[in-house]
């Protein structure tokens, strides 16, 4: 009777035990610096903007990874890997609290030992930078890059860019990738609307959206001026952003036959 008492007793204060065990881990690991970065993980993001890098841009990405130092990897395919391009990335962010990468395609399997998707699913956020969009989808899909990206979109990896960077994300917009004139593209429909960058920078960008929205070519979208971004959650528009009043974006759709340009209201980052 006595040393079936001691083994419940014992029993019990192991239990107990245990749950203060375990509640203490829980309490380091909600109390962690990684805890509180990685609830954002749930979420699918991508923030667009209409014209090429800046740093106030590149500092708000940054922002949105939770992170202290967060791996930021540059793509620019669509500059054809251009060294001034990647030179500027690294000059802008020399200066800010992260660390950069860049994801070059012209390479030899001789000197680049992981995989395009290796190096995306190891980053906290990409960049996409500007150029020819056209020639840059089908080199991501030569590549396998359009599947990896999609992988690091379910993940939770913050996407991003601008002009043929923001382009790329949405299902179809205008693009300057063809010879003679703007001409319509497909794109990867992460986002299920139409896309219109450098909306009020270059003269022809505007009326061609309109037009293929009015005709229904185009579905309804988004149209943003070069220092203006939208930030997207789980597909759906969370907010705009903007560097200054001038520069804005837009919902553009049909409204009883006729163009509704919808101007979003913009929080001013700095």
């Amino acid at each position: 009777m006595y040393l079936k008492s001691e083994i419940n007793f014992t029993q019990k204060t192991l239990l107990k035990i245990i749950k203060l065990l375990l509640i203490l881990i829980l309490l380091i690991l909600v109390s962690s610096p990684g805890y509180s970065r990685n609830t954002h993980r749930n979420d699918q993001t991508i923030f667009v903007y209409g014209g090429g890098l800046n740093k106030k841009f590149i500092r708000y990405i940054a922002s949105l990874t939770e992170k202290d130092k967060p791996k930021i990897c540059f793509i620019p395919t669509a500059s054809a890997d251009n060294s001034w391009g990647i030179i500027r990335w690294y000059e802008l962010c020399h200066d800010l609290n992260v660390e950069p990468y860049v994801l070059r395609v012209w390479i030899s399997s001789y000197t680049t030992k992981k995989s395009f998707e290796e190096i995306l699913l190891d980053m906290d956020a990409v960049v996409v930078g500007g150029g020819n969009t056209l020639n840059m989808l089908a080199i991501w899909k030569a590549q396998g890059i359009d599947k990896a990206l999609k992988k690091a979109y379910k993940k939770g990896i913050i996407l991003s860019g601008g002009s043929a960077g923001s382009l790329c994300w949405f299902a179809e917009g205008t693009t300057d990738s063809r010879p003679g004139k703007l001409t319509e593209i497909k794109c990867l429909n992460f986002l299920p609307y139409s896309h219109c960058p450098h909306y009020h920078s270059e003269k022809s960008r505007r009326p061609l959206y309109h037009k293929k929205i009015l005709s229904g070519e185009f579905i309804s979208g988004y149209a943003i001026d070069d220092k203006a971004g939208i930030l997207f959650k789980n597909g759906k528009i969370a907010k705009a952003v903007s560097l200054n009043p001038e520069n804005n974006a837009y919902f553009v759709t049909v409204k009883q036959g006729k163009i509704s340009e919808i101007k979003l209201e913009s929080e001013i980052i700095k």
